[in-house]
Order: structure tokens, then C-alpha cells, then sequence
């Protein structure tokens, strides 16, 4: 079953954040994630939420999405991207 990491990320520091989108990719291919969202224009339908950024990445599973997030590979990247944003972040299975 697929499973997808949603993201909602306020970005305070381009420029680092920057750093992190060159160095995401490679990470996400090696445990087969890709992006589904990376930013773009966003329109409220209902509620108050209103995000600053999107980001929603696929997975084969939520054991796989889980590995990639707790890898080695992507340790500094994550670092960078904590330290050039804050945001939340959830793992849920798909249908």
C-alpha cells in the first residue's frame, strides 16, 4: 500500500533551504520516494488553514517512507532543512 509524507513547511531561510532541495533527491530515489507536491500556488477551500508551503512525497509503504526519513542519507539534509525552516510533518498510508 502506497503511503505519502505530507509536509507543511514555513521556510525563514531561502537560502539554506535552497541547499536542502539540491540534496533531497538523491535520498528520496534510493528508497523510491518522489515528489507528488513541492510548493505551488495554494487555494483554501474550507477552514482557517492556510499553509505557507506544501510538500507531499510518495512512497511503496509507510516502513519504506519510514526508512528513508530515519536514514543515514538523509540526516543532513534533514538538519539543513530544520535549521532553514520549521513546518509538520505526518506519515499516512494510502489507498
Amino acid at each position: 500500500m502506497p503511503a505519502y509524507i505530507i509536509a507543511e513547511v514555513e521556510v525563514h531561510d531561502p537560502a539554506s533551504y535552497e541547499e536542502y532541495r539540491k540534496l533531497i533527491g538523491p535520498t528520496l530515489a534510493k528508497y523510491g520516494g518522489k515528489f507528488i507536491v513541492r510548493g505551488g500556488k495554494i487555494d483554501v477551500l474550507e477552514g482557517r488553514w492556510n499553509p505557507k508551503r506544501l510538500v507531499v512525497l510518495e512512497f511503496e509503504s509507510a516502513a519504506r517512507a519510514r526508512e528513508w526519513y530515519d536514514s543515514e542519507e538523509y540526516k543532513i539534509p534533514k538538519q539543513i532543512r530544520m535549521k532553514a525552516s520549521k513546518g509538520n510533518l505526518v506519515l499516512v498510508d494510502g489507498v
